[in-house]
């Protein structure tokens, strides 16, 4: 791949660097020669690779100047992985992500545990290790969506870890048409379950123990609630299941359908909660919008669609993956070993199409 023409910049060194003593007079830095750009895999452009061309370039100083850079590769490739900038604390974290992006976002309708470890910064998935986090895109079922999502490696796993994506333009373009089309006149349905034991309290998930703000919130959000009990809360929303992107026009598949269906449960803990709840009690499945139930038939070859386009990596300490979560999917293999990484979503897409 050819790198990007880039504009030359008349910079003082000690902007460019951290870490020295240096002279603070201007010289002429191509902003080419700051940076090496390539694909990390050849066979596909997800994700682009940005490293330092200098010992101590200073990753968000050299953001804030090449942001069209960065938004227009984003929207080519989909996710730009940062590699190599000496990145090593929360602090550089939120340094970097306030130079790319003017708003960070709360976790809304939470459906996993995490740690919101400083304002809007949060601890990946607490999920157990030996587990997989299948593909999705982050919130496709909040009426509000986080058109970014990144990701910060502080201490990769001893083995595993490795945190998948997956192009969603290519996953729609996998699909049997004739699925996506029923898909796109029917949208699908969320059913979610609180309160039952299994799941995140509604309290954690809306941010607040006062049902009344938990029913403004659903009625603004269209989402229909059913209070079974004093704290036993039953919701419903029904999302399009393919929308366009808002910068781009570009058709995507973005949804939860194959993520929360019932069959994606661990095959025992499926038995246990059916054992002991009704389909519609679980914690949360998926239906076709008029909620008629999903064939199995149509889950497969969705998570078929998934896997084909699936692409990982090995993360390295101080790496940080941006990604348009409206193009990419993201997802998690099992690990060993201690593993952290911080996660911070922003720049809000609010839909007109619920």
């Amino acid at each position: 791949m050819k790198n990007p023409e880039f504009p030359k910049l008349t910079i003082k060194k000690s902007w460019a660097t951290r870490g020295k003593s240096l002279k603070a007079e201007a010289i002429s830095v191509s902003q080419e020669g700051l940076v090496k750009v390539f694909e990390l895999q050849p066979e596909t452009m997800l994700p682009l690779v940005v490293k330092p061309n200098l010992e101590d370039l200073n990753l968000p100083v050299w953001a804030k100047n090449n942001l069209e850079f960065i938004k227009t590769n984003l929207l080519k490739h989909g996710g730009i992985l940062f590699r190599g900038f000496k990145l090593n604390t929360i602090v550089d974290f939120e340094q970097f992500i306030s130079s790319v992006s003017s708003q960070l976002m709360h976790y809304m309708e939470a459906a996993t545990p995490r740690s919101e470890l400083s304002e809007k910064v949060y601890t990946s998935t607490e999920f157990p290790p030996d587990q997989s986090i299948a593909l999705h895109n982050e919130l496709s079922y909040v009426i509000t969506s986080p058109m970014k999502i990144w990701f910060f490696c502080v201490k990769p796993a001893n083995q595993g870890g490795e945190t998948l994506i997956a192009d969603v333009r290519k996953v729609f373009q996998r699909i049997d048409p004739k699925i996506t089309e029923r898909f796109m006149q029917k949208g699908w349905m969320l059913v979610r379950n609180f309160g039952d034991g299994f799941g995140l309290p509604w309290q954690t998930a809306f941010h607040t123990v006062d049902k009344v703000v938990v029913e403004d919130y659903c009625r603004s959000a269209g989402i229909e609630f059913e209070w079974k009990d004093s704290n036993r809360l039953r919701t419903r929303q029904v999302r399009p299941a393919v929308i366009n992107h808002p910068k781009t026009g570009e058709m995507v598949w973005f949804n939860h359908i194959a993520f929360w269906h019932v069959s994606s449960l661990e095959p025992k803990l499926r038995e246990i909660l059916l054992a002991e709840f009704k389909e519609e009690d679980i914690p949360y499945n998926t239906y076709y919008g008029d909620g008629s139930p999903i064939e199995a038939s149509v889950i497969n070859e969705i998570r078929e669609a998934y896997r084909q386009e699936t692409v990982f990596f090995h993360w390295h300490q101080g790496d940080i993956l941006m990604l348009d979560n409206i193009l990419v999917a993201h997802g998690r293999n099992p690990f060993v070993g201690p593993r952290k990484i911080l996660v911070a979503m922003g720049d809000p897409f609010s839909r007109t199409d619920i």
